[in-house]
């Protein structure tokens, strides 16, 4: 098969909103449906103070609009299998310095150039669609942090004839999207509720894991050890939950641990975030591991070279 036939054309859009994310927006004009803006603005105002996209809030909106949504940890040959059956499939990536994660939608891939294809939001002054390419090694690497999460939007009769296998965790992966949202909504009683539920229809779910160990690291649990470390467990490229022990080791001054697990996160990806670099050169000035500190601030201020608090780091430099 020709590389070309690899490739989806997909809409350029610009339209976003923090509960009608872009790539939900494009997937859903790609199937010529129209999510209104008004509404998912009007979904907005129950987050006043939220930057980030709600990606549940846009799936939720495009099912109300006749789509069908399958969340799953895939794979590469399944993802080139959607792309094959014509279905342009949402991913969740790392973000960039601070951004968690971001979601993307992938446009195709070429076997002979081992590349991925990736949608880029503005198209050229021409108006065609512009692609962003990933070497497909990278992309592996960088998609299996967060467990190569997938979103399937489509018609059903599209969805029908995929022909893959259904699994457990897909209800368990909507839940650890519902209590992303829940915990935004401070409603963290029901978001816990949603993860516990994610875990006991799929216990080997280690987005379920990590989220969890998220929301009882917030509540100082020593709990929240447990469930890093499952989720570490079944993925050991889990930069979110080496950092996330990290974090809890330094809240309680255990600075050796802590330093381990932020050094285990960034040898899993050494540009995902910018503060990892400073929480470690604080507990290595603590430990009196000066020269460490010093490259640690350095590399914090070459990943947020607009950190706002750029001048005290510039000194703390120079006094080490």
């Amino acid at each position: 098969m020709e590389s070309s036939n690899h490739q989806l054309l997909l809409p350029i859009v610009e339209e976003e909103n923090i509960c009608l994310p872009l790539p939900i927006n494009v997937v859903s004009k790609y199937w010529n449906i129209d999510l209104s803006m008004e509404e998912a603005l009007e979904t907005a105002k129950q987050y006043p103070s939220t930057t980030g996209s709600i990606l549940i809030e846009g799936i939720e909106l495009a099912e109300r609009n006749g789509l069908i949504c399958k969340i799953r940890h895939s794979s590469l040959s399944e993802l080139k299998k959607i792309i094959d059956s014509g279905i342009p499939p949402i991913v969740i990536l790392p973000g960039i310095p601070e951004i968690t994660q971001h979601a993307s939608v992938i446009s195709g891939y070429d076997d002979t150039e081992n590349i991925i294809f990736h949608y880029v939001q503005k198209g050229t002054q021409e108006g065609e669609q512009q692609e962003g390419v990933i070497p497909q090694e990278i992309f592996d690497k960088e998609w299996s942090e967060d467990g190569r999460l997938l979103i399937i939007l489509a018609p059903e009769d599209i969805i029908s004839s995929l022909n893959i296998e259904n699994n457990q965790d897909e209800k368990s992966n909507r839940l650890c999207f519902i209590s992303e949202k829940l915990n935004i909504q401070n409603n963290y009683s029901k978001a816990l509720e949603s993860l516990n539920k994610a875990i006991e229809l799929d216990k080997n779910n280690f987005t379920a894991l990590y989220l969890l160990g998220g929301m009882l690291s917030a509540q100082n649990s020593e709990d929240c050890i447990i469930f890093y470390q499952k989720s570490i467990d079944l993925n050991n490229r889990s930069f979110l939950s080496y950092n996330g022990l990290g974090n809890f080791y330094l809240k309680s001054n255990q600075f050796e641990k802590a330093e381990s697990f932020y050094t285990k996160a960034i040898e899993v990806n050494p540009k995902r975030s910018a503060k990892i670099y400073k929480n470690r050169a604080y507990l290595r000035e603590k430990q009196k591991k000066n020269s460490g500190a010093i490259d640690d601030l350095k590399n914090y201020l070459k990943f947020a070279p607009k950190a706002q608090d750029r001048g005290i780091i510039e000194q703390a430099i120079r006094e080490l």
